[in-house]
């Protein structure tokens, strides 16, 4: 496997108003859009504040996924080496395969994958770049910090992903009734974490922290957008959290210090 195979490296919101998730988001995390510039005028690109350095996507949740009932949401795309295969290697582990491998033309493959116990992903493979900028101080605020894994069950989870991405187990939190919080690592570094969901999770998924550089201040400017803080602020080893969902449903979370 590369350096890079398992890597988170973009994310994306599909939402039923893309204007106004821009404004939503803008205030809330500072981002900044602009056009993608591929050919799809409906795509555009979340904008760290400051450098203007592209951190997602953003495009109209589209009409086949709403009659299905899927609700606006946000998607994680990981790097592999090679998308067909670990396609299939999804589905021969038990997951599956919702969008067969395709190019992106200029951009690189993907395939929309889910693993044994539902949740879902994206595998990408990005065309080689000269510019790829270096990785941002941990905690940066603008960039995403944190991947969370809401499990049927987590060890099996865990394992799953340590076969088909190499991850390797960090630290243990027992948090109490809640069971364990397993922290995850790519390539030595921590990630993220995995916990087995509570009754009141609707279905196994991918969250995904975006930080902030005051958890306060950005819990009152998410209700002030019209979104819902649905915990939070909660403190965590090397700052606070909050979960919330957005004005059009899509669930996100906010990491940061208090202020």
């Amino acid at each position: 496997m590369s350096d890079t195979h398992g890597k988170f490296v973009w994310y994306e919101l599909m939402t039923t108003d893309t204007a106004a998730a821009a404004t939503f988001y803008g205030s809330v995390i500072g981002w900044t859009t602009s056009s993608a510039g591929m050919g799809s005028p409906d795509y555009q690109i979340f904008e760290t504040p400051g450098e203007k350095r592209g951190v997602a996507g953003l495009m109209t949740l589209p009409d086949e996924l709403k009659a299905m009932g899927m609700p606006p949401n946000w998607s994680g795309y990981v790097a592999v080496d090679d998308v067909d295969a670990m396609a299939e290697k999804f589905v021969e582990l038990g997951g599956a395969m919702h969008r067969a491998p395709s190019d992106i033309d200029g951009v690189g493959r993907f395939a929309v994958v889910a693993d044994p116990q539902g949740a879902a992903l994206i595998l990408f493979k990005p065309l080689p770049r000269d510019d790829v900028p270096a990785e941002p101080p941990m905690g940066t605020p603008g960039f995403i910090g944190w991947h969370e894994l809401s499990a049927q069950e987590w060890s099996s989870a865990f394992d799953f992903y340590a076969k088909v991405f190499g991850w390797t187990k960090d630290m243990a939190v027992d948090m109490g009734g809640m069971g364990t919080y397993q922290t995850f690592a790519h390539n030595g570094q921590m990630i993220g974490g995995m916990m087995t969901m509570t009754p009141d999770m609707p279905v196994t998924a991918w969250g995904y922290y975006f930080n902030v550089a005051g958890i306060d201040a950005a819990i009152d400017r998410i209700k002030a957008g019209g979104g819902t803080v649905l915990n939070g602020p909660m403190e965590v080893p090397g700052g606070f959290v909050a979960q919330a969902l957005d004005p059009q449903g899509g669930y996100f979370a906010i990491s940061g210090p208090r202020g």
